[in-house]
């Protein structure tokens, strides 16, 4: 347990001066931001604790402390199975029955990898299926949840519900190819859902390329259809776009339908939910990419359903139970038994940062980070962060030091911040806080780039 204090004298000291006249170019009041910067090892003073008992909404932040949790209960290695069944003979090419394909909560299982799975069913000898594709998603207890609920962009693959069997992260890639000899644009789209008809081209238009994804007007609300009531304009050249699908309840079934038929394969009866029946036996399992590399997508690319999907494997693999109050009450116990039962304890609430009830303040998260640093899998945790000015998040942010960090970033409609290690001139690592919740929020970030910069500049 971490026994770093932070001075009770250190919320009245002054901001660094660039800090400052960041935070007032950007109309965010002082009051409205939460800062630190301690070291990392806990054993030199803290160098700036401004407001960090306060908590705040941390927003995509809040993956921090998942994915540390998730590495130090599961280990780096865990990963996910999805086992396969069959509950008929198979002859001459068909199965005699259902193939059942049950879910639990592996958070990549991407269209390669369902196709990986369905090609080890036909290497069973199965290309015809006379029964049911049967999708078991009971591992995880999640209520209906509407898309548009969050923000209103229930199209955006952000707004992606967690799922025991998550396929693809419930998505279709849109690729537009320009096609000047027909003045047309050809639209490829992945997956092929069955069921689903799509519009094959839609008219150039000329012009910048400009604002393109207004301009096609992409009709994306039926669940049967998706087509375009514009244009895309020749300018841009090939672009992929990727939008939610409108029914996420039967996305699964649709793709697994529709790539078993693009695989030259049929199915007589029809994909659906149901149970595995008991006692069954599977003949093979799938298994996911291992902890450490799926905590890399969270983390460096902000995967907001990635990260629910982990939390709510938490709650299945310490209380039997893969719902929501199974997870928060996993990540309490392992809160107050690791990092400690002292106020400020966070809220919890989907373990991702969409969300306008999760909390916690940046000397709580500061002294997780320093518990971090010192743990056996720091490395993993660390590598998983977006590096500044080289991947992921802040691919376009380096620091203006030209030193080196691995930050988390956040950012809500009305929340902004950043979060990680800073790796000092003087070879020294700082963990470093910067979290506003205000209206102006997203303005901050020259204040916190300021503030990253000057952490590094310790010498």
């Amino acid at each position: 347990m971490s026994t770093c204090l932070w001075p009770a004298a250190a919320s009245a000291q002054a901001l660094p001066p660039e800090v400052d006249a960041a935070l007032a170019r950007a109309k965010v009041p002082r009051d409205a931001v939460t800062l630190l910067v301690a070291d990392a090892d806990g054993v030199r003073p803290t160098r700036l604790a401004w407001r960090s008992q306060v908590p705040v909404n941390p927003a995509s932040i809040m993956k921090l402390v998942t994915t540390y949790a998730a590495l130090d209960i599961l280990g780096p290695a865990y990963a996910w199975t999805t086992p396969v069944y069959v509950d008929g003979p198979v002859q001459n090419g068909v199965l005699a029955g259902n193939l059942y394909i049950k879910g639990q909560g592996d958070p990549k299982l991407v269209l390669e990898r369902l196709w990986l799975l369905l090609r080890r069913v036909q290497g069973l000898g199965i290309h015809t299926i006379d029964g049911d594709i049967v999708l078991d998603r009971s591992a995880f207890e999640v209520p209906p949840i509407d898309p548009n609920a969050f923000d209103g962009e229930g199209s955006k693959p952000y707004n992606a519900t967690p799922d025991a069997l998550l396929v693809n992260f419930k998505s279709v890639a849109m690729t537009f190819v320009p096609d000047r000899a027909t003045q047309t644009a050809r639209v490829n789209f992945e997956p092929y859902l069955a069921g689903v008809s799509t519009q094959a081209t839609l008219p150039l238009s000329a012009g910048d390329c400009g604002d393109w994804r207004s301009a096609v007007a992409a009709e994306v609300s039926d669940p049967a259809r998706i087509g375009f009531a514009g244009s895309f304009p020749a300018a841009c050249g090939e672009k992929t776009w990727s939008v939610a699908y409108a029914d996420p309840q039967g996305y699964a079934g649709r793709a697994v339908a529709g790539l078993w038929a693009e695989m030259g394969s049929q199915l007589k009866g029809r994909a659906r939910d149901g149970r595995v029946p008991a006692g069954a036996k599977p003949v093979f399992e799938v298994v996911s990419p291992p902890l450490s590399e799926v905590i890399r997508d969270i983390n460096k690319f902000s995967n907001n359903v990635m990260a629910q999907q982990l939390f709510l494997t938490l709650g299945l693999e310490q209380k039997r139970r893969g719902n929501l109050e199974s997870a928060r009450t996993a990540m309490r116990q392992w809160w107050n038994n690791r990092i400690g039962t002292g106020e400020g304890q966070p809220v919890f609430d989907n373990g991702s940062g969409l969300s306008r009830e999760e909390r916690i303040t940046a000397g709580e998260l500061g002294k997780m980070l320093q518990v971090a640093w010192r743990s056996p899998v720091m490395p993993e945790l660390m590598s998983s962060l977006p590096l500044a000015g080289v991947d992921g998040t802040l691919r376009r942010r380096p620091l203006r030091s030209g030193g080196a960090a691995h930050l988390k970033t956040g950012t809500l409609r009305d929340a902004a911040g950043v979060a990680g290690y800073v790796h000092g001139a003087s070879g020294r690592r700082w963990v470093v806080v910067a979290i506003a919740n205000h209206a102006n929020a997203a303005a901050a970030r020259p204040a916190f780039d300021a503030l990253v910069d000057w952490a590094a500049l310790d010498n």
